[in-house]
């Protein structure tokens, strides 16, 4: 399972997020990401640029609450070239802007509510929300399963399983080596940690970012294979099985 490392805090890119990337360069983190609000554009350039130059695969994901200012963020990804999109809901009018330029677009399963953000909607919805997404040619969903406010989290993950051959994102919330285990279990292709990291929650008695960032990795190397989904930007995706 994948992870990806978000250099936010509270749904908002870090504002020291050039220094900690510094910090990380050699924990051999393959995918890292950031969101649309919390700095400048300029430095969410150089933010890009480094992460291209380290060859990790790159991730923008959309938390305004507006259509307009969504889709202003669509475009500052195309302008940086992030290799996926995650977050949103405006489905068509995202792929539309996207069309030729080869960023994959996984957008919010369910119902996202308010920044940070929280998500409404139970395991039918988001079920249904899957069917969409893959339906209208996205490579798969972000699913706030952690943040849910009227269902189990791990219902969520498996009703987003069973409904998407997709790749399937859980964000938001995942502070513990049993929660990776358990995503994985229920069929999560990658996750995402940022607050976590910063607060030190993944391994309490460490004093540094490296070291939380470390059980992330051990805790998604070490979680069971839930599925053959494991792919770069730009590759087809190969039909979900269950790995036995």
């Amino acid at each position: 399972m994948d992870f990806i490392f978000m250099l936010t805090r509270d749904d908002r890119t870090v504002t020291d997020c050039l220094d900690v990337l510094d910090t990380v360069r050699d924990l051999g983190i393959g995918h890292l990401g950031f969101k649309d609000v919390g700095v400048d554009a300029a430095t969410l350039d150089r933010l890009h640029t480094q992460i291209k130059g380290m060859g990790a695969t790159s991730y923008l994901e959309v938390v305004s609450t507006t259509r307009d200012e969504a889709l202003t963020s669509v475009r500052h990804a195309i302008d940086l070239g992030v290799d996926r999109l995650m977050g949103g809901t405006w489905i068509d009018e995202t792929l539309a802007l996207l069309a030729g330029t080869g960023i994959e677009y996984l957008p919010f399963a369910g119902e996202p509510v308010g920044h940070p953000t929280r998500l409404a909607g139970g395991p039918g919805r988001v079920a249904e929300d899957c069917r969409r997404a893959e339906a209208a040619g996205c490579a798969g969903v972000d699913l706030l399963a952690y943040r849910a406010t009227d269902a189990d989290p791990l219902d969520l993950v498996r009703a987003a399983r069973a409904a998407t051959a997709g790749r399937l994102v859980v964000a938001g919330s995942i502070a513990t080596r049993a929660r990776i285990q358990d995503l994985a279990s229920a069929g999560a292709d990658a996750f995402t940690i940022g607050s976590a990291a910063f607060d030190g929650s993944l391994r309490p008695a460490a004093g540094t970012l490296a070291a939380q960032l470390r059980e992330a990795l051990e805790a998604a190397g070490s979680a069971p294979v839930p599925s053959q989904w494991q792919r770069g930007p730009g590759q087809s995706p190969a039909p979900h099985t269950l790995v036995p």
